[in-house]
C-alpha cells in the first residue's frame, strides 16, 4: 500500500490559511477532525476531509496542520494502517502510549507566541472545542472558528452530499410507534424542565421517527436535524425524499393532526438560522437541551444561560435499550447471520486448500451468502478479511495492493457484519485451515477464556461496562500479553454497528451503567505485529439473571450471546480451559446446533448443516 503524496495539498492548505479570502486573521494552526456536522463515527464521502487531506482512512483520528508541520493522533486499532498511508509529511501520534503528547501539548510546543488555531465550528463537537480552547488560552492562544470548511476549498472533486430515499419501519420492527417517542422524549424534557430539544446525531434523528436511510455507507442513516418542542416538531432534511407517499403517510404528513403532532419540514441548511430565532425568543430561564457533543456552531446558537447540555442524551439512553419487538429482531438477524457463516466456513475450508481464495474473494463470498438472507440490506461495516501478518492490523480492509492468498499455514480473521431490516450484526471468528502451532493454539486459547470470562459474568445492576474489561484481559495478562483495543461496544437496531452509551472498555469511564436489553459486544483479541491476529466477537444481549443472593436487593445482570456461530476447536488448547469454561464452549456449540442447525435445515442448505454438526463437537479434556 503505496502512501498518498500530500505535498501539494498542504501546501495549498497552507496558503488558504493565510488568504483573507478564507479567514478574518491567518491561522497558524488548522484542526482536520475526522466527523461531520453529525459527529458520526462513519461518514460520506463528501465530509472525507481528513482522509483527503492525509491518506489516512481509518474511522478515527484527527489532523493537525501548522506552517511547518502536520500531525496525526490515532489510536491502536490503527497504528500500523496510518503508518502505511501516511508520506514523510505526516508525524503519527499514537494515543495511548505514554509518550505521545496531546492535540493541545503539541500545538503549545510548535507553535509561536500569540498564535490563532483554525477549526470548522459545525466540525468540532462543543465539548472538545471547551476542552481545547481552555487549554490553548492558558499558553497564549486562541482556538477560532473558521467559517468556511478549509479543506473543502481546496478539494476540486469533493462528492455530493447523499440524499437517497427513506425506508420507513413499521411497528412489527420497531414496537413503539414516533408518536409514543416523541411523548416519551417531552415527558423527560418535563421532567428537565426543558422547552426545546436538538437532536443532531443522525441515528437519533431515525430512531424517533422510525425511518431509516442510506446516505453513509454501512449505516441506514440519513442526512438530518431535528427540533422538538413541547408542542411542535421541526425536521430539518433536504431533497425530494419526503415527497415519497409511503413516508408522508407513515410521518402523517397529509393528515389533520393535532398541532403537537404535525411536522414541519424544513431545508437542512437551515438550522442554524432557526436555533438562532428559538434562542431569540426564549424568556428567562428557559432551556434548550444538547448533547455535549454536538457541534460547537449549533451550541452557540444559544447563548450559555439558556443551555443545558448532556454527555447522553435521552434518545441515545431509550435506544440502546431494546424493546420486545426490536430483541426479537436482533434474535432473527443473528440467525440468519450464521445460517450465511456456516455456509461461508464450509466453502472456505473446501477451498482454501487449492490456494485461489484470495482475502477480497473471502469476503466478497461472505456478502454473497449474506445477501441471500430474508430483508438483508447492507453490510453493517467494511468486512475486516485478513490472514496472516494482515490479521495484525486491527481494522485491516484488504485492498488489491494487500490482497493476501488463505492458505493452510495462516490464522485467517474475519470481522464482519450485516445490515437486515430486522437487525444490526457484527461477529469476528478466527480459524486455522491447517494445523495451528502450539503457540497460536496457546493464544487463542487465551483469548477464549477473556471472551468467556465477560459472556459468563454476572454483575449488579447499575455497574458500568468498563468494570468488565478487565475481566477479558485476566488471562492475557497473566501471560504478560495484552490488546491495544475496547472489549465491547455497543450496537444499533438496524442502525448503527457502533452505538452509545454504553460500551465494554478501559478507555472511557464516561459510560452508562448496563440495563437488561441493552446490547454490546464481547470481542477481546490478541496480535502479534507481523505474524497473526486472533480476535473472538460475539454480540450480546445484557439480561436479568438468577443468583442465590440479593444483596440490598438492587438484583444481577448477566449476557446471552445473539451470536450463534461456532468457534473453531482445533484452536483451543482444551487443558488450558477449567471445566466451566469447557461447558460454557459445550453449552453454545450445543445452542447453535439447536438453533442454527433447525434453520439450515428449513433453508435446505444440508452442507453448511453438516459442517456445523462437525464443528459443534463436545470438547473434551485430554487426560
Amino acid at each position: 500500500m503505496s502512501p498518498k503524496i500530500t505535498t501539494e495539498l498542504l501546501k495549498q492548505l497552507r496558503q488558504v490559511m493565510k488568504s483573507p479570502k478564507y479567514v478574518q486573521e491567518p491561522v497558524q494552526a488548522y484542526i482536520v477532525p475526522s466527523g461531520d456536522a453529525h459527529q458520526s463515527e462513519y461518514i460520506a464521502p463528501c465530509d472525507c476531509r481528513r482522509a483527503f487531506i492525509s491518506g489516512f482512512d481509518g474511522s478515527a483520528g484527527t489532523a493537525i496542520v501548522t506552517e511547518q508541520h502536520a500531525a496525526m493522533w490515532t489510536d491502536g486499532r490503527y497504528f500500523l494502517q496510518a503508518a502505511h498511508q501516511m508520506d514523510n509529511n505526516w508525524t503519527l501520534m499514537k494515543m495511548g502510549l505514554k509518550d505521545t503528547p496531546t492535540q493541545e501539548d503539541w500545538l503549545v510546543s510548535v507553535l509561536p507566541e500569540g498564535s490563532k488555531v483554525g477549526v470548522d465550528p459545525f466540525i468540532i463537537p462543543a465539548d472538545q472545542w471547551k476542552r481545547m480552547s481552555k487549554a490553548l488560552r492558558s499558553a497564549g492562544h486562541d482556538l477560532v472558528p473558521v467559517k468556511e470548511n478549509l479543506i473543502d476549498t481546496i478539494w476540486t472533486d469533493c462528492p455530493q452530499r447523499p440524499c437517497k430515499p427513506l425506508i420507513t419501519l413499521d411497528l412489527s420492527y420497531t414496537g413503539v410507534s414516533w408518536r409514543d417517542k416523541i411523548v416519551a422524549l417531552r415527558s423527560k424534557m418535563a421532567e428537565r424542565k426543558v422547552l426545546w430539544f436538538v437532536v443532531t446525531a443522525l441515528d437519533e434523528v431515525a430512531w424517533l421517527f422510525n425511518l431509516r436511510g442510506s446516505d453513509v455507507e454501512y449505516n441506514p442513516v440519513f442526512f438530518a436535524y431535528a427540533v422538538i418542542g413541547m408542542n411542535t416538531i421541526r425536521l430539518f432534511i433536504d431533497g425530494d425524499r419526503m415527497m415519497d407517499p409511503a413516508v408522508r403517510e407513515h410521518l402523517q404528513l397529509n393528515s389533520t393532526l393535532e398541532p403537537e403532532f404535525k411536522i414541519q419540514v424544513m431545508p437542512y441548511g437551515s438550522i442554524l438560522s432557526e436555533l438562532q430565532a428559538v434562542a431569540a425568543g426564549l424568556s428567562p430561564k428557559e432551556k434548550v437541551w444538547l448533547s455535549d457533543k454536538a457541534s460547537y456552531a449549533l451550541t452557540e446558537a444559544i447563548p450559555k444561560a439558556y443551555r443545558y447540555l448532556t454527555p447522553y442524551t435521552p434518545i441515545c439512553i431509550a435506544k440502546a435499550v431494546k424493546n420486545a419487538s426490536e430483541t426479537e429482531g436482533m434474535r432473527r438477524a443473528h440467525v440468519k447471520d450464521a445460517v450465511a457463516l456456516c455456509e461461508l466456513f464450509n466453502w472456505l475450508e473446501k477451498e482454501v486448500p487449492k490456494g485461489t481464495v484470495t482475502e477480497i474473494i473471502a469476503a466478497d463470498k461472505a456478502e454473497e451468502f449474506r445477501s441471500q438472507q430474508k430483508e438483508f440490506v447492507e453490510l453493517s461495516f467494511a468486512t475486516i478479511s485478513s490472514t496472516g501478518p494482515n490479521g495484525a492490523i486491527i481494522h485491516y480492509k484488504p485492498v488489491p495492493e494487500t490482497n493476501r492468498t488463505l492458505s493452510v499455514n495462516e490464522i485467517y480473521l474475519l470481522d464482519s457484519g450485516a445490515q437486515y431490516k430486522d437487525g444490526t450484526t457484527d461477529v469476528t471468528r478466527t480459524m486455522h485451515f491447517g494445523t495451528p502451532s502450539a503457540y497460536e493454539k496457546e493464544c487463542f486459547t487465551y483469548v477464549l477464556k477473556g471472551h468467556i470470562a465477560v459472556s459468563a459474568a454476572i454483575f449488579p445492576n447499575g455497574t458500568k461496562g468498563h468494570l468488565l474489561d478487565s475481566f477479558a484481559r485476566s488471562a492475557l495478562w497473566d501471560c504478560g500479553l495484552d490488546y491495544l483495543h475496547g472489549t465491547g461496544h455497543g450496537v444499533g437496531s438496524f442502525l448503527n454497528v457502533h452505538e452509545g452509551p454504553c460500551g465494554i472498555s478501559y478507555k472511557t469511564f464516561a459510560d452508562e451503567p448496563l440495563e437488561a436489553g441493552m446490547i454490546v459486544s464481547d470481542e477481546p483479541g490478541y496480535y502479534e505485529d507481523g505474524s497473526f491476529g486472533i480476535r473472538i466477537e460475539n454480540v450480546v444481549l445484557v439480561i436479568p439473571a438468577e443468583t442465590k443472593y440479593n444483596f440490598k436487593n438492587r438484583g444481577s445482570l448477566t449476557f446471552e450471546p445473539l451470536t450463534l456461530v461456532p468457534i473453531q476447536t482445533k484452536m483451543i488448547d482444551v487443558n488450558l480451559l477449567t471445566e466451566k469454561e469447557r461447558n460454557w464452549v459445550n453449552d453454545y456449540h450445543q445452542k447453535c446446533r439447536e438453533v442454527i442447525g433447525a434453520e439450515l435445515e428449513r433453508q435446505g442448505r444440508h452442507e453448511a448443516l453438516r459442517w456445523l454438526m462437525r464443528e459443534t463437537e463436545p470438547l473434551i479434556r485430554v487426560q
